[in-house]
């Protein structure tokens, strides 16, 4: 059954914060070392602008439940993109570091609340059968967003010696065309039923989204809304006994993403080139064959996910983690440096095609409807607090200790992930929100 238009339409749209969330974050790289030159940053001050927006994202998710549930999935993500808006101007204009670092950090703030608030809107509004596709978009657009940057990077770095500003304020266009764009969306019926017991209005919604739907099933689904609404309200709070297995589901599926070593290896990826000899080749690697990579794979991870299911696009990203890390860690100890860049590509496919399609998918999906929105922030501060640690502590981790050894870490932390998804993750393919808690064994 295909999607109906309006279902297609809101998706795209919601998930086009994931495109906004790509290229902020690598934008940046055009621009900071002429940011560096201009207010003459010692290299701590530079790591701090930098950074800024990191530590926005960082915050962000941690709060990013809160608008999501009181004001509605709606409107906060009409104020991710007024954030990406005032961002992307703040800091095309500014004219200190202080003022640059104010108006990264409130980038960053987008970022973090678009991982809460726009996989957990597709997921509600998206029959059983479609979400894993429809909430997967919002990866495919992260990915899609960064080739974005890298192409106005290039196309703006011959413009004069203001091209950095250009750079940062282009992503006012984007910003403002999304805002804009979800206007015109409705608002999730789960919480128009869960949060304002706006039942009639839920109803249209349903309607809207599935239209090939008779009105008895569309009523049936909203009562079944109701029934968990009602349910959730009489249970106890989010940190309870009752909720442990999506904690923790949500909690080491973030962990492990970042403990893969993905955004060390996506971030620090010319110093690991240059490790093996190949440091003149580091940029074109990392930004073209890196970037055409992360994005043909992960359009297969978002053709499988609701074919093959999470769960199975988690193992085979596993075995891929496994191999290419594996082999990483014997090239550096045994010197074959030769095979060193196929291995990071190879890398880079299984992320796509596991984690990377799944992350966001699998942590909208397995909390009840009245607690998705801080389950949802959970597991986005976790994986971001993790992954400014790793970015934090990976240039040391390199220098003092041999590149071998570091990839053998994460291999076998890849190594736990697969007996954890084998032993402990269920499935979730297929199976409507509201019977989500059955299947996770929530009584």
């Amino acid at each position: 059954m295909k999607p109906s238009r309006t279902l297609l339409s809101s998706s795209i749209i919601a998930a086009l914060g994931g495109l906004l969330f790509g290229f902020d974050t690598v934008v940046i790289s055009g621009a900071e070392q002429s940011i560096q030159k201009l207010w003459q940053l010692s290299n701590t001050q530079h790591g701090l602008a930098i950074s800024a927006a990191l530590w926005g994202t960082v915050l962000g998710s941690l709060v990013g439940y809160w608008p999501a549930d009181r004001y509605g999935r709606k409107q906060t993500l009409i104020w991710i993109g007024i954030l990406f808006l005032v961002s992307a101007i703040w800091s095309g204009l500014a004219k200190n570091v202080t003022a640059f670092m104010i108006a990264r950090f409130i980038g960053g703030l987008g970022i973090g609340i678009s991982t809460v608030a726009s996989p957990l809107y597709i997921s509600e509004i998206s029959p059983a059968h479609l979400r894993g596709r429809l909430a997967g978009m919002f990866q495919f657009n992260i990915v899609f967003g960064i080739l974005l940057a890298f192409l106005s990077n290039f196309l703006l770095k011959g413009i004069g010696e203001h091209a950095w500003r250009w750079m940062l304020a282009v992503e006012a266009i984007p910003a403002l065309f999304y805002t804009l764009a979800c206007l015109t969306i409705p608002e999730s019926p789960r919480w128009l039923i869960g949060v304002r017991g706006n039942t009639e209005e839920a109803l249209k919604v349903l309607q809207q989204v599935n239209a090939d739907y008779s009105e008895a099933k569309v009523a049936a689904i909203a009562e079944e809304i109701s029934q968990a609404a009602r349910e959730d309200t009489v249970a106890s709070g989010f940190w309870t006994m009752r909720h442990r297995v999506p904690i923790l589901l949500a909690f080491l599926i973030a962990f492990f993403n970042q403990l893969s070593g993905i955004n060390a290896i996506l971030y620090f990826a010319p110093r690991i080139f240059e490790l093996t000899g190949l440091g003149a080749q580091a940029a074109l690697l990392q930004s073209v064959g890196i970037g055409i990579t992360n994005l043909i794979f992960t359009f297969v991870g978002l053709y499988l996910i609701d074919r093959l299911g999470r769960k199975t696009l988690l193992i085979i990203g596993s075995l891929g983690y496994i191999a290419s890390l594996g082999l990483c860690s014997w090239a550096f100890y045994s010197e074959t440096f030769s095979i060193v860049p196929a291995c990071i590509f190879a890398f880079i496919a299984a992320h796509a095609v596991g984690q990377g399609a799944v992350i966001w998918v699998f942590i909208s999906e397995i909390f009840p409807n009245q607690y998705r929105a801080t389950g949802q922030s959970l597991g986005s501060f976790t994986h971001w607090i993790f992954a400014a640690l790793l970015t934090l502590f990976f240039p040391r981790m390199v220098t003092a200790f041999p590149a071998g050894t570091v990839f053998a870490f994460f291999c076998g932390m890849m190594i736990l992930q697969l007996i954890w998804v084998l032993t402990m993750v269920p499935e979730t393919k297929g199976v409507p929100l509201e019977q989500m808690q059955e299947r996770l064994g929530i009584e």
